[in-house]
């Protein structure tokens, strides 16, 4: 190599030197960014929003959650800011790989008496308008609390055929839990995810109280009804199958007609005692702990 093509080449690597150094600064700084994203200081979080919103009384502040957000819960109200505490977010967040309402899930952990018939009105925020300082209070919430109608305090299921019945879970487990269900309600989704992460046997019975008799049926005639329940409640495909007899199911129909049970979920303990509506772990735990022998 002549020395003038030495020369040349030297050249060019130092003329890519400051492009090489770029490309090592950007990587060093994103993940400085990402380390940085990851320590983030709740207590200065907590501190910035006391400053901007003196009138509201924090509950909790969680920045571990979801990525880039801090969730903050004010009593029975949910709301959102960015870890630098600027921007405030009122809506909705959706878990697009778990098919997931989070928002939803985490208001009936606070607010657990906010359903009627199955349909908690879950985030009615983004309708509402307000001073975001308001005490949080009808603007953050997500929620309206309305009246629960009567419904029966206990429930004795021995006049229901063992058909209809999809059994799941902990078949071993010292507490049984009894739920009427419907595969199109997002707060049955939430609870089945619950129960999932619990030592319980389920006895789940849907009933079609938003039009879900064809799924139920899908799923009821599947050679692995557990599978396909949770593929069902996922909004996952689920192999069809050969129809079977549904008159249980039928039967489930007919008693939540005769018992008033025209929402969904209908919890049942195994001593009768019934609850609407989705409840967190720690609740269901110590509610089935009190059940009667």
């Amino acid at each position: 190599m002549s020395a003038t093509d030495r020369m040349r080449r030297l050249g060019a690597v130092a003329r890519s030197a400051p492009a090489i150094l770029a490309v090592g600064a950007l990587g060093i700084a994103g993940i400085a960014l990402a380390a940085d994203a990851a320590r983030v200081d709740e207590t200065q979080v907590v501190s910035l929003l006391k400053t901007r919103l003196p009138k509201t009384e924090l509950t909790k502040v969680d920045c571990k959650k979801i990525d880039g957000l801090c969730e903050v819960t004010a009593g029975s109200n949910l709301f959102y800011v960015n870890h630098g505490s600027r921007y405030l977010i009122i809506g909705r967040v959706y878990d697009m790989e778990t098919r997931q309402d989070l928002t939803a899930a985490r208001l009936l952990e606070i607010n657990p008496d906010m359903l009627v018939g199955g349909a908690a009105r879950a985030n009615a925020a983004a309708d509402e308008a307000g001073s975001p300082d308001a005490g949080i209070a009808g603007v953050a919430s997500g929620a309206k609390k309305v009246t629960v109608p009567a419904k029966p305090a206990a429930l004795n299921l021995t006049s229901l055929p063992a058909d209809g019945a999809i059994v799941w879970g902990n078949r071993s487990a010292k507490h049984t839990v009894t739920v009427f269900t419907d595969f199109r309600c997002s707060y049955c989704r939430a609870l089945t995810n619950v129960l999932r992460s619990m030592e319980v046997k389920v006895v789940e019975r849907p009933i079609s109280v938003l039009g879900s008799r064809d799924i139920a049926d899908r799923v009821y005639c599947s050679k692995n009804q557990e599978e396909a329940l949770h593929a069902a409640y996922a909004g996952e495909p689920f192999k069809a199958p050969s129809p079977c007899n549904t008159a249980g199911l039928d039967a489930n129909e007919k008693f939540a007609r005769k018992h008033g049970l025209n929402g969904t979920p209908i919890i049942v303990r195994s001593d009768g005692e019934v609850i609407e509506g989705y409840r967190p772990k720690e609740f269901l735990e110590a509610w089935l702990k009190g059940a009667t022998s």
